[in-house]
């Protein structure tokens, strides 16, 4: 069999390696570089399987590296990415496997990140965080290990004041209402929120506000 032309369509990552006129062989300009072909080049079926093989492998690592240039990730939603590709299983463990000995995927390393990011960022009550953590895979006892030292009244009180500033015109039972169902929705319990609630309607207003509407 031989190499009959080497052409990247537009817009396409991937050359197409005809062999024949006929067969077509995607491969990544890697892969490509690296196995020196050429047009006339004579191939033959175990080359043509050795270099599927070289690009599948490519290929997921190219997946999971685009996925992790966006952020941190876990090795749930690494997978996922992966799969979403369907890429065979073999290939996608090693995959994970390479990346853990690359250190570019660690649960625990993300669990710390996402945590220090959201606080940081858009705070939230352990409740939510927990439950974001699950959905990417993490299970409670990690999750909890980088919880633990989550202070909830400070993040309440940041994410309430960011809020208080769009409501200063607004009269106390109105004000509590909105930034309760706010904080109830960032994971914060009914106490940590009334109480963030009253400071931030106090650094506006220079009193304590009380109502029927009192979250605690």
């Amino acid at each position: 069999m031989r190499i009959t032309s080497i052409e990247r369509p537009p817009r396409r990552r991937r050359y197409e390696v005809r062999v024949d006129h006929v067969l077509v062989v995607p491969l990544s300009a890697e892969v490509l570089a690296r196995a020196n072909l050429h047009t006339g080049y004579e191939v033959t079926d175990a080359e043509l399987r050795a270099l599927e093989e070289t690009e599948a492998r490519h290929s997921a690592l190219a997946t999971a590296m685009r996925k992790l240039a966006y952020g941190p990730r876990s090795e749930h939603e690494v997978r996922q990415a992966l799969a979403r590709k369907r890429t065979r299983a073999d290939i996608l463990d090693q995959t994970i496997a390479r990346l853990r000995e690359l250190r570019l995927l660690d649960d625990a390393d993300f669990a710390r990140s996402y945590v220090e990011q959201r606080d940081r960022i858009s705070p939230r009550g352990r409740r939510l965080l927990r439950a974001e953590l699950s959905a990417r895979g993490i299970d409670r006892k990690a999750a909890d290990e980088h919880l633990s030292n989550l202070d909830e009244e400070d993040g309440a009180y940041r994410a309430a004041t960011r809020r208080a500033r769009s409501m200063a015109i607004l009269d106390y039972a109105a004000f509590q209402r909105r930034l309760g169902d706010h904080l109830l929705r960032r994971g914060f319990t009914h106490e940590i929120a009334a109480k963030a609630i009253r400071k931030a309607w106090a650094d506006q207003h220079g009193d304590a506000g009380t109502g029927e509407y009192d979250l605690a």
